[in-house]
């Protein structure tokens, strides 16, 4: 690590903003004038050994070997009681000195010597209370015992000072620490706890100082002004400002806590808990300092740092669990850094705010679409032969990292992160759907059919991963996956059937019948929509594939059946060998193209027989394959049929009762339908 004052100079100089402070640049310098006061004591005590014998040395002698064992010889004392032998053998002697004299022990840090003068004047003045000495004067009695209390609390603010200063300084003065904790000892057995205060009015001679409490209060005091020290840049400044802040905390304190187990320990007894006590004050600097910040304006990621930080860092092995800390500075006794009610703000606040950043995100999403593709006409990519979008990709990207980072912090804000995007997509997808046929609307672009197909693809995938990765109930997605797979289907068709619609009029009519060449463009024109569903994902390409299959071939037919066109035989030899070629065409791309609607195929083929056929007596057997090949046909289809094939009314009702009894059951159908899709009501002006 290093060193405190090498980090502070880094600090300033990177944040432009001073760090140290001056109220207390002369403590080390005053620490130095102590030791050599002390050393001087010690030499003139030597040559006044030579000089007396009297009982006076006894306490100059004390004062000695006091100043030898602390200064030249710094023993660490284990335990209370070690400090309170060492006290009963070290006693310095009290003497008579004025208050200005006192305070300016004080103001040396000599506290030892000051403490045992302020006691004698302060037994001496309770000597003469009870002597009745101030009864005639008792404004002399108040004047000195103000004297003893201001002169306790002088020392009190020098303890203050000390311990304040410890961390402050950047080294650590073992032998100053060592007489505070020996003068609060002495204080201690001097002013024994009777368990009973001076109550108001009353003096305060001879009460305990709790001067051990007033170390544990600076020791807060510390920590407080140690935290409040750590760089923290304005938002203005620097954008990524709290994260940098929170680095600095964790780097900061780090050291001070090092310093703490490494320099300050093992100048205090083992009942002091030392470490104990400056990790408690820490902590409670800290809590308070965070709940400042929490009342600041945070956006997502300043709420997010927070989080993570209280969350995952602060007990880590980053910070208070770090190896180089350990054992001394535990934290299972802490409490929490940031009370429940303070959390679940956090907590709320990073909700409320992710809102507005999914929201904006799916917001971007579909304004490159537009950008990007849409109005550049670019068209989709093509992976593992299916075509491929990467929306579905960029919305698992921004769902998956969300609740990833959430999960980090806590389980339950992760599910709440969860919640959060479905319901976000959940409210994207209509609006995508709208934007897409929009612009469709708009342009009727050729691009419209391959990114219907990746858009299928994209959505349903998405559905099945968040199913997957997240274990979510997706009914409601998928109900809202399924109607704006409808939609773009009944579009994906209606194309369809505008490119196809032209076509298929023209069956039956002298130029169709007539026309050379191989009968193809109906074919050709089917194919321009039919081969982007090869590039859908199963089962979806698949079924929308047999869908266009049987429209293709009912509309065929019905276009047929519909004809009040009279021809004579050579016309209808014509037209069933138009109708086998068309019907060859057409059946052999929509299965290239990878329709499994076989059964679908022999239907024009039946009808093309049934017109053409020469002998009236095979015509009722072309109507029975007919009518076994597809059991939802009705009455009105066969008869509208038998009609192009020139027969009377007569014949025709004749031939529909040998072929199909049963016909007039057709409730009893099951299976795929073809003719029950062909409105009946067409056919009936054929007769």
């Amino acid at each position: 690590m290093n060193s405190s004052g090498d980090e502070k100079t880094e600090v300033t100089s990177e944040l432009s903003s001073p760090i140290l402070h001056n109220e207390d640049i002369g403590f080390f310098e005053r620490g130095i004038k102590t030791v050599l006061s002390i050393r001087k004591s010690k030499q003139i005590l030597i040559k006044e050994k030579t000089k007396e014998g009297t009982g006076t040395w006894k306490g100059k002698r004390l004062s000695f070997r006091f100043s030898k064992s602390y200064v030249n010889k710094p023993t660490i004392c284990n335990s209370v009681e070690g400090i309170s032998e060492m006290v009963a053998e070290d006693s310095i002697q009290g003497k008579n000195l004025s208050v200005m004299e006192i305070n300016e022990l004080i103001q040396k840090r000599q506290l030892l010597e000051a403490f045992a003068s302020i006691k004698y004047l302060e037994d001496e003045t309770i000597a003469e209370r009870d002597a009745e000495k101030y009864k005639d004067n008792p404004q002399e009695f108040v004047r000195k015992s103000k004297d003893v209390d201001l002169l306790y609390n002088s020392i009190t603010n020098a303890i203050q000072s000390i311990v304040v200063g410890t961390l402050e300084n950047p080294t650590v003065e073992d032998t100053m620490l060592i007489s505070l904790v020996t003068l609060i000892a002495r204080e201690e057995a001097a002013h024994p706890n009777t368990g009973s205060d001076a109550g108001p009015g009353s003096d305060l001679l001879g009460t305990p100082r709790k001067w051990r409490e007033e170390w544990r209060e600076a020791i807060n005091k510390s920590a407080r002004k140690q935290v409040q020290r750590v760089p923290m840049a304005s938002k203005e400044e620097e954008r990524f400002w709290l994260d940098l802040h929170l680095g600095f905390l964790q780097k900061h304190l780090s050291e001070d806590l090092m310093k703490i187990k490494l320099s300050v320990k093992k100048c205090y007894p083992e009942e002091y808990q030392v470490c104990d006590t400056y990790v408690e004050a820490f902590h409670k600097a800290l809590a308070s300092h965070l709940q400042d910040l929490c009342q600041r304006p945070l956006d997502f990621n300043e709420l997010y740092a927070l989080l993570n930080w209280v969350a995952n860092t602060y007990r880590s092995e980053l910070f208070l669990g770090h190896p180089d800390l350990q054992p001394e500075f535990k934290t299972e006794n802490l409490s929490l850094l940031l009370t429940p009610a303070d959390w679940d703000k956090l907590k709320n606040d990073y909700i409320t705010s992710a809102k507005g950043n999914i929201k904006s995100y799916f917001g971007n999403i579909l304004r490159l679409e537009v950008m990007d593709k849409w109005e550049k006409e670019v068209h989709p990519e093509v992976k593992e032969n299916l075509y491929y979008s990467s929306l579905s990709f960029d919305i698992q990207t921004i769902i998956g990292e969300h609740v990833k980072i959430s999960r980090v912090v806590s389980r339950s804000l992760g599910m709440k992160m969860l919640e959060l995007c479905l319901t976000g997509l959940r409210e994207f997808i209509p609006r995508f759907e709208e934007e897409f046929l929009v612009w469709n609307t708009a342009r009727d672009s050729p691009i419209f059919a391959p990114y219907f197909a990746a858009y299928i693809n994209n959505f349903h995938d998405l559905v099945s991963e968040l199913e997957t990765v997240f274990k979510v109930n997706t009914e409601e997605l998928q109900k809202i996956v399924a109607a704006l797979t409808r939609n773009f289907t009944n579009i994906f068709l209606n194309k369809l059937r505008t490119k196809a619609q032209p076509l298929l009029k023209k069956i039956l009519t002298k130029d169709w019948i007539l026309a050379t060449g191989r009968p193809d463009s109906l074919a050709s024109a089917v194919s321009q929509f039919s081969e982007h569903l090869q590039h859908m994902r199963e089962p979806m390409g698949q079924e929308l594939l047999r869908d266009i299959h049987k429209y293709i071939v009912r509309e065929y037919i019905m276009q047929v059946i519909k004809s009040r066109r009279k021809m004579n035989r050579e016309t209808r030899q014509q037209v069933k060998e138009k109708m086998n070629q068309e019907a060859k065409i057409l059946n052999d791309t929509l299965i290239d193209q990878g329709s499994d609607s076989n059964w679908l195929l022999p239907a024009i083929h039946h009808i093309a027989n049934i017109i053409g056929e020469k002998k009236k007596d095979k015509i009722t057997e072309h109507v029975k394959t007919l009518c076994q090949d597809y059991p939802d046909i009705r009455k009105e289809h066969v008869l509208a049929i038998l009609a192009l094939r020139g027969l009377g009314p007569t014949r025709r009702a004749a031939i529909f009762r040998q072929c199909y009894q049963e016909l007039e059951s057709p409730d009893s159908v099951e299976g795929s339908t073809l003719f029950a899709e062909i409105d009946a009501s067409v056919t009936i002006r054929c007769f």
